[in-house]
């Protein structure tokens, strides 16, 4: 057979064809790809079709033949299988701090992962608009930038800014320099752990920061940040609001259970205290949002210890009813 413009391409619309089009329930047939083809003006005949096929599978595309009037090839695994884009596509519609554009845009290359008809069951679900999203477009930039740092041992400069009462950005008038170490989610936004002189061990918003640009200096050491110990720091906190460190007795109601595993994990020694209540003790770091979060059970959760830590959540109390 004469030799067509884009021969040399031919493999590679087989395989995108194949990606976008086939599934078990939906073979392709040889003749579909041939026509496929013929209409980006490439001729070839079902025995070039079936080599290709051959060649695909043999560089481990994982490529079914059905056999029979009704057969063809699909494709039957993927590098993600729909439930696990769906966790995906789910976590990048829920995230605050990415922007609609960009929430849309990462849904799509997902969405790419499967073909056209998986594609479409994925977007038949997916609401972006209306939520409470990122206004800034350059948080996807930030995490590159801050993850570039990390990987070269470097400390960070940047601007931050905090939102005025007309909506508008209003920057902090000096420049900030830390020491990155992490990004880590809570509340719906990301946050970045680091170190600064200034105030010891701090947390960022991400969508907050601006002018990221990788200094010459290398990053302070933080024992506190470094290995399973950024871990055990970012459980500690609540909501990324920094606190004294503390291990704090709480009595919780029963039905506050999955509330107490949920927040501190299958781990945490819980004591039975009577047939309704139990007793447990965390270490957190304890700050207003702390407070808030166990002032928030009513009378289903109590601090027990230590003493200073009950002190502060009475002055929090006062102060709230104060104004009411």
């Amino acid at each position: 057979m004469p030799r067509s413009y884009d021969q040399k391409l031919k493999i590679l619309y087989i395989l995108d064809y194949l990606q976008k089009n086939s599934h078990e329930e939906h073979p392709v047939r040889a003749n579909e790809l041939i026509d496929m083809l013929s209409k980006k003006e490439i001729r070839c005949d079902r025995k070039t079709v079936y080599s290709d096929i051959a060649t695909l599978q043999q560089f481990g595309i994982d490529i079914i033949s059905v056999p029979g009037k009704s057969g063809g090839y699909y494709i039957a695994s993927r590098s993600f299988q729909l439930p696990e884009l769906k966790l995906l596509i789910d976590a990048v519609q829920s995230s605050r701090y990415l922007t609609e554009a960009k929430s849309r845009e990462l849904i799509e290359k997902l969405c790419d992962q499967v073909g056209e008809h998986e594609a479409g069951l994925l977007k038949r679900n997916v609401y972006v608009s209306g939520r409470v999203k990122s206004m800034n477009e350059t948080i996807y930039y930030n995490v590159n930038d801050i993850q570039e740092a990390i990987s070269q041992n470097r400390q960070i400069t940047f601007r931050y800014f905090d939102w005025n009462m007309e909506g508008q950005r209003q920057h902090r008038e000096k420049q900030y320099i830390a020491s990155p170490y992490g990004l880590c989610q809570d509340n719906e936004n990301c946050y970045l752990l680091a170190f600064s002189e200034r105030h010891g061990i701090t947390s960022y918003r991400v969508d907050r920061m601006e002018g990221i640009s990788l200094s010459d200096e290398k990053r302070i050491p933080c024992p506190e940040l470094t290995g399973k110990a950024f871990t055990e720091h970012a459980n500690k906190l609540f909501q990324m609001f920094a606190g004294d460190a503390l291990d704090v007795k709480l009595r919780f109601h029963k039905t506050l259970l999955n509330v107490v595993i949920d927040r501190f994990g299958r781990d945490t020694m819980l004591i039975p205290d009577g047939d309704d209540h139990f007793n447990f003790t965390v270490k957190v770091a304890v700050s207003p949002m702390f407070l808030s979060w166990v002032i928030g059970f009513g009378d289903k959760a109590q601090i027990l210890y230590p003493q200073s830590v009950i002190d502060e959540c009475r002055e929090l109390c006062r102060q709230a009813t104060s104004h009411y």
